[in-house]
């Protein structure tokens, strides 16, 4: 167990509360950032978790594993020196205040007499510089790489014109803003790789703080040297505090921020279910559609077919009532040749009887007709005329019937022509419908989708 777990805990969820890996709590990020922070707490039980180690870690876990990222962080505490800042009540941090208020007056110093004029000390904004190697408030593609020199070229015009408080809030703010600009870090970056600053130097500025301690320590009375150290004390903990509610002002924006994102995103969702009930409704009611159709249809068909059978079932009768017209006719042609070829043997065989018969020719003229009885011979011949009259109208009547026949033949083809445009406009319809519907259908179904994917982007 650490004894620091509690700090550790609130520490977590203000380290980079708006990145994505970060934000959520009990995630991914805070669950691996929380066991780096204890690991290190437990293994470095001397210096232990100190604030503003879950920003170094955090950004250490945005390149490599958690096994490593504990790793490079023993490697970055212990073998770049950056533990002994939080050693003997940070000494060692308060000597790397006097190397870069020393830096200032040999670079800048005008804007370091300003400094001294305004009662600006470099632990008053530059103590998260060191102790989180910048990771607090700069962009993170450049937090290994800002050093010392943010103070030259544009920066120095801006703090020449600001007082105590105008100068902090530089520092804290509108510094860290103005390098989030991928090509000013650049050009940051290139001028602080230019400027070459010896290690001797920092070593003689180094002796010279040790120095100056130690002839304060020296003349200093012990009471006003605790009164000194209690100021200088009650100053960082004034420095943490506003800090802290920095941090803590940021968290909350950040949450509030996120609690809108999230009430959007919770009406996206609401309005994207509704459409998707009114998508399903579509749905099916365009299935109700389709079965309604579908039903008409075979209706449809079902009427066309007993319709066409009908048809049919007339065009046989007619056919079969046809062909045995024409076969009667046939027969009655046949019997009436018959006939008359059987009379006119019949005729001629009485007429060759007659004239052989001498009796007979005085009764009986060349024509074969009775001398003296015309009148019988008249009624016979209208009987005959009769006879082929009665026959002459049962033919009209029969191509009377054979006419009216084919009329009907003709009237039922037509009816079946009309039936099967019927048919084939119903089956347009039909395939219309359907084709209607699944355009519908489908348009509906990618409509939702498009909307949902980009509201997800």
């Amino acid at each position: 167990e650490s004894p620091q777990d509690s700090a550790i805990t609130r520490d977590i969820n203000r380290t980079f509360p708006a990145h994505d890996y970060f934000k959520d709590t009990g995630g991914d990020g805070q669950d691996s950032l929380y066991k780096i922070c204890k690991a290190y707490s437990v293994y470095d039980e001397e210096i232990g978790y100190c604030q503003g180690q879950s920003f170094l870690a955090a950004v250490l876990l945005l390149h490599m594993p958690e096994e490593q990222a504990f790793s490079v962080l023993v490697k970055i505490m212990f073998d770049y020196g950056l533990r002994e800042l939080f050693k003997q009540n940070f000494e060692d941090l308060h000597c790397k205040f006097y190397q870069l208020e020393r830096l200032m007056q040999e670079y800048i110093p005008d804007l370091y007499n300003h400094f001294l004029d305004i009662s600006l000390e470099a632990h008053m904004y530059a103590s998260q510089w060191f102790l989180t190697l910048f990771t607090a408030k700069f962009p993170l593609y450049m937090v290994f790489h800002i050093i010392d020199l943010l103070l030259c070229e544009t920066s120095k015009d801006d703090l020449l014109l600001t007082d105590f408080e105008g100068a902090l809030k530089f520092f804290r703010v509108q510094l860290p803003k103005r390098y989030r600009s991928e090509e000013n870090a650049k050009k940051l970056m290139e001028l602080a790789c230019n400027m070459k600053i010896s290690q001797k130097k920092l070593k003689k500025y180094e002796k010279e703080y040790h120095t100056m301690r130690e002839q304060q320590a020296q003349q200093e009375d012990p009471i006003e040297r605790f009164e000194r150290e209690n100021r200088r004390l009650q100053e960082a903990n004034m420095r943490l505090e506003q800090e802290n509610d920095d941090l803590a002002h940021e968290l909350v924006t950040s949450k509030i921020a996120l609690r809108k994102d999230l009430d959007n995103a919770e009406e996206k969702a609401d309005a994207l279910n509704k459409e998707l009930l009114m998508t399903k409704q579509k749905l099916i009611d365009a299935e109700e559609e389709k079965r309604r159709l579908e039903e008409e249809s075979a209706q449809l068909k079902e009427m066309c077919r007993r319709e066409l059978d009908k048809a049919e079932s007339e065009i046989k009768k007619n056919s079969s009532i046809i062909g045995d017209y024409k076969q009667i006719c046939s027969q009655l042609s046949e019997r009436l040749e018959k006939q008359q070829t059987a009379n006119k043997v019949e005729i001629e065989k009485i007429r060759q009887k007659v004239d052989d018969c001498e009796r007979c020719r005085e009764f009986f003229n060349k024509e074969g007709r009775i001398k003296g009885v015309s009148s019988a011979q008249d009624v016979l011949d209208e009987d005959t005329d009769e006879e082929k009259e009665t026959l002459k109208n049962q033919l009209r009547e029969m191509e009377l019937e054979l006419a009216q026949t084919k009329l009907q033949l003709v009237e039922a083809e037509c009816k079946i022509q009309d039936l099967e445009h019927h048919l084939g406009l119903a089956l347009n319809e039909v395939q219309a419908a359907k084709k209607t519907w699944f355009n519908r259908t489908l348009s509906s179904i990618k409509t939702a989708t498009g909307v949902q994917g980009k509201e997800t982007c």
